[in-house]
This record gives structure tokens, sequence and C-alpha cells, in this order.
């Protein structure tokens, strides 16, 4: 029997098995289809060359599916719902995407990931602290979660009692994301999410704060250059990319670890693997595992297939991150690995922002937690620790451990 027949490339079945089926389309079907999503023809790219090509060719491909409608033509989601998820960098072309990512950028260099160093190295401390006071618990939850979503609203100034919130709001979001149908599905949970942030946008108009919505509002008022739907949408996307990416990093990764205990001893005992240890559990186990939504701008044939106008392409980054044509051994799980050049936080214009904040939150969570609880393990069997469901990302619905 095929590995795919009748498989749902959104649910956890599709993650245990997903690298055997990328190790095959690789080779007999790089350009794969996937039937149709909402009523397009969908596409996934498999190998690393071919993935790289699809982020960077604006020319081909379109991040905004209403560039490719007729006038009047109805949208594919309703028009709150769409402006929610796509009013901002990542769901944008050039022109709008330059301006935008120049206001946003600011926030997000190596220097300000390195100013909160001191904050991300407390709450670890503390996080680590209760997780030993209680002789484990969930890793995800205990761990995994409250690290970036405390950083990144600590950075845009929400109340840590929002936080469940949050989770609950961008849980729905993840296991619908890339879907028309299923992101239909949850519209009322968007709906609420946009709500919250359109209040915030209120509250810090009325009451400016030194935090990150209260300058990104303030760029709108004085450069005219935020609309306010670019507004809400920004603020959206920095709560949802702020933390998830960061929650998998650190879950997919200790993961990773506790599945090649010799991999675990080497970076216990070796500090100096900090940087290439975080970059191969990137690679290995990626936070993200398909790209969000492109759109083929006019017809042409790739691989033997013919890509039409409006059909929807997305890209594996864990196909591409385990190619062997870029990776020695890709299976494998090697922390001192040299020639690394992943694509787990994407490539060209739409590069993951927040990428020093991850690698940085994730280098100091992960290394922290292996040397101060010596004894971390698996609270049940491997088979018993099962992937979130979801086709945008790669992360685990809990990982239970003893220290």
């Amino acid at each position: 029997m095929s590995l795919d027949v009748g498989l749902d490339m959104s649910s956890p079945e599709f993650k245990n098995r997903a690298y055997a089926l990328y190790d095959r389309w690789r080779v007999e079907e790089p350009v794969h289809s996937m039937g149709t999503t909402g009523g397009q023809q969908a596409w996934l790219i498999t190998r690393y060359d071919d993935a790289v090509e699809a982020l960077k060719n604006e020319e081909r491909f379109t991040k905004n599916n209403r560039s490719l409608q007729a006038p009047g033509e109805p949208g594919l989601l309703p028009d709150k719902v769409f402006g929610l998820i796509n009013n901002n960098l990542l769901g944008s072309d050039p022109p709008d995407h330059t301006r935008l990512r120049s206001i946003v950028s600011k926030a997000f260099t190596p220097g300000v990931a390195e100013s909160l160093r001191g904050q991300i190295e407390e709450i670890t401390g503390r996080l680590i602290g209760e997780l030993r006071q209680k002789g484990g618990g969930d890793l995800i939850d205990e761990f995994a979660f409250p690290l970036p979503i405390y950083v990144i609203c600590q950075m845009l100034g929400i109340p840590p009692e929002d936080h469940a919130l949050f989770r609950k709001w961008s849980d729905d979001f993840i296991a619908a994301a890339t879907d028309i149908e299923k992101i239909r599905g949850v519209q009322s949970s968007l709906e609420a999410f946009a709500s919250y942030v359109n209040g915030l946008i209120e509250e810090r108009k009325a009451k400016p704060q030194a935090d990150l919505i209260t300058e990104l509002i303030r760029v709108q008022e004085n450069g005219d250059r935020l609309t306010r739907e670019e507004l809400s949408s920004t603020i959206f996307l920095l709560i949802v990319a702020g933390h998830e990416t960061t929650v998998n990093l650190i879950g997919n990764g200790t993961l990773a670890l506790l599945e090649h205990p010799d991999q675990l001893a080497l970076w216990r005992g070796n500090p100096d693997l900090d940087s290439t240890a975080v970059e191969e559990l990137l690679r290995f186990y990626g936070p993200v595992e398909i790209s969000t939504n492109r759109w083929v701008r006019e017809p042409f044939e790739w691989h033997g297939k013919q890509l039409q106008r409006g059909d929807l392409l997305f890209v594996s980054l864990a196909s591409a991150n385990r190619d062997p044509s870029q990776f020695e051994d890709p299976a494998r799980l090697d922390l001192t690995r040299k020639k690394n050049r992943h694509i787990a936080f994407g490539s060209g214009i739409h590069f993951c922002l927040g990428a020093p904040l991850a690698r940085l939150e994730g280098s100091i969570a992960i290394s922290t937690l292996i040397r101060e609880l010596p004894n971390l393990r698996f609270v049940v069997p491997r088979e018993e620790i099962h992937w979130r469901p979801g086709r945008l990302m790669r992360g685990l619905q809990r990982l239970p451990v003893l220290v």
C-alpha cells in the first residue's frame, strides 16, 4: 500500500510518516500534487534547491492571492478574517512588504534580541526551578510555551493574565493555517483575536506606553505608513509568530535530544556547541513544517507538472532540510554539523524577522535545561508522544518528562 493513501497532511499521522514520504517525493515527484484546497489545485515543493527558488521568486509567485482576482470577485475568506491574517509583511508582496518590513524590523535586530538575554535567562531559570521542585511535568505547558509567550508579550505590552487567551486563539489558527476551509471553521476565534487586538490599539492610543504596540501606532500616525488594518494584522502576526516557532524549537529540540542520548551527552559536556547545536535542531525537527501560502502568478511547467495561474504552492521546509543533495547523512542528528545551510526560517524577503530572538531563546532554554536537569527523561514511551495537528507547524501536543 502507498504510504500516503488517504493521509491528511495536517494530521499527526502524516507527521509520523512525513520524512519517509519526503524521501520518496524528492525522487519521484519533487513537485507533489496535494489535490485541491479550498477549490484550488495545490502543489508541494520537496527539494532544497526548488524550495529556495520558490521562496525567493517574487515574479513567479505571489503571497497575496487577491492580486490574482478580477475586480469585484469575492474573496476566499471574509474581509475581516482575511485582513487579520494577511495585511502584514508575511502576506504581502513588494512594495507593501518592503514598507512593512522596514517598520517592524527595527524591533527584531540581533542587538535587540541580545538585549533581552538577561530576561530570557531569568525566566528560563525560574521555569526550570519549578520543574525541578515538582520532579517533572509537561515540558510544553510548563516550559516551552511560557518562555517565548512571556517575552513577546513583554515586548508588546500585553498583561500576563491574557497569555492563555493567545494560546487558544493561536492554537486554533495554527491548526487551520494554509487550509482555507479550516480557517473558515475557526472564524469566530479569529474574530475574537481581532477584537482583542483592536482593543489594545485603542488603549495605547488613549494611553501610550513604552512598548512595541505604541511604537507601531506612532509610526502609523506620524508617517502615515501603516493603515489601521496593517497595524492590527502586524500585531496579530507578532503575537502568533513571536511564540509559536520558539515553542516548537524548544519542544522539538528537547525531543530530538532525548531520542539521541549520545548527542545529548555531547552537548552537555561541551558548551561551545550551543550555537551549532541549535542550528542542527532547527534543521532536524524544524518548527515550521510547510511554508505559508503562495500562489502561481502565470502558468508554467515545473518538473513535468503544469502549474496554472491561481494554483496554491506550498514549500516543505522539513523536506528541504533533509535533502541529501544539500546535507550529508541528513537523517542523522549531528550537533557538530559544519555545513548546515538549513531553511528552517525560510529564505528571501520573507525570511523570519524573529529568527535572532528565536535562536537566542532556543539556545538559552535548551542548553540550560539539559545542564540544570541531568536526569531529564521521558515519562511515557516515545510512541505515546504525539505531534499537534496542522499543516503549517511541527510541534508537540505534550512532552511529559521526569527530572
